[in-house]
């Protein structure tokens, strides 16, 4: 998939400088609706399927690290307007200009006073934060001074959408890559919500009837962020033949040494195919069971998942094993291809990425 706007390494090192995308950057994805994929067209979105969102997720990370995560994850949290009432979703997404951060941390405590809530906690880890009109925040339920509970004893959790001018963003991305995300953690102290701000991602509270909703949520996360670690793996790869052919022209290696880079690269750019032509398989699948059914069967969301998190170790191999025929570029802070290293090894440490299997 192609993108009709053009982003550059320089661009890409002037947002890491800044901690965050620029704003004619954000203009311009606002412009493209890039963060309202899943959002329906009646509201303003492009309305994608997940099979569209996650080839243009890639194409993004390709492009950049920290433009597809954010994109991704910004676009995630508008997925959420599936399972908003009607009223909220209007109020949310009539504004152009929205794009929703947030963490899936349960961070805080919505205690119940008649028809608002009231609201206390603290959240990490909040892609797009800088440039947010809205957050989402899970809390657990309080009334009458105890939690709230479920038919199985647990604590009832809600997410809210809370304004910009209603919290404190937190200066903590403080990691070695995706620094342009600025996925910084953010705040609320007794603030008053009124009831209609909350919602719960559940299979039974979804709200629109569109296909994408009824996708659950677990396996569209795992798929969307492995879509990500692909990307920055077919970038990172490219930029390591370009400079091992750079350090060729000087005749830096034997005819065997060549020899033997070129069967290292042939084998793991095979290794990265195969597991994205799986991958892609293992989606379309599930998607045409979603539309055909109504439904996903258990098997072939077990099948997601587990290809989402082979993908990603499959990617994690591969970069390491083409990563010293980069020589001290790669360990040179200010390269593209540094950066691209660094935002790898940061967005692969995703928890629900780790395990293959």
């Amino acid at each position: 998939m192609t993108l009709s706007f053009s982003y550059h390494s320089e661009a890409a090192a002037q947002a890491e400088q800044l901690g965050r995308l620029s704003p004619d950057l954000i203009s311009i994805l606002h412009q493209e609706k890039l963060f309202k994929l899943f959002v329906p067209k009646m509201l303003g979105g492009l309305e994608l399927s997940l099979p569209e969102a996650l080839e243009l997720e890639e194409t993004l990370a390709e492009v950049d690290g920290s433009l597809g995560w954010t994109v991704t994850l910004c676009a995630g949290a508008g997925w959420f307007v599936g399972f908003m009432e009607k009223s909220l979703r209007e109020e949310v997404f009539s504004n152009s200009h929205v794009c929703l951060a947030g963490s899936g941390f349960v961070g805080g405590k919505a205690t119940k006073i008649g028809e608002i809530y009231q609201i206390s906690g603290s959240w990490t880890y909040a892609s797009g934060s800088l440039h947010a009109s809205h957050f989402t925040a899970n809390c657990e339920i309080h009334e009458n001074g105890s939690p709230m509970l479920n038919k199985f004893g647990e604590p009832i959790v809600k997410a809210f959408i809370l304004e910009r001018r209603e919290v404190e963003i937190l200066d903590s991305w403080n990691y070695m890559g995706m620094i342009a995300t600025g996925s910084h953690a953010f705040k609320v102290e007794k603030i008053e919500v009124p009831v209609n701000r909350c919602f719960e991602i559940l299979p039974e509270k979804v709200t629109l009837r569109d296909p994408i909703y009824h996708y659950p949520f677990l396996q569209f996360a795992e798929a969307t962020l492995a879509v990500n670690i692909l990307g920055i793996t077919s970038h990172f790869q490219k930029l390591v033949k370009a400079v091992f052919d750079k350090r060729q022209e000087r005749k830096a290696f034997s005819n065997r040494e060549l020899s033997y880079f070129k069967r290292s690269f042939k084998k793991e750019s095979a290794r990265i195919s195969e597991s994205k032509k799986k991958f892609y398989e293992a989606v379309n699948e599930s998607w045409g069971e979603l539309e055909r059914n109504g439904r996903i069967s258990s098997v072939t969301l077990r099948k997601v998942s587990r290809i989402s998190r082979k993908l990603t170790q499959a990617c994690r191999i591969s970069n390491a094993a083409l990563y010293p025929f980069a020589g001290l570029e790669g360990a040179k802070s200010n390269t593209e291809l540094n950066r691209t290293w660094r935002d790898f090894n940061t967005v692969s440490q995703h928890a629900l990425l780790i395990f293959p299997f």
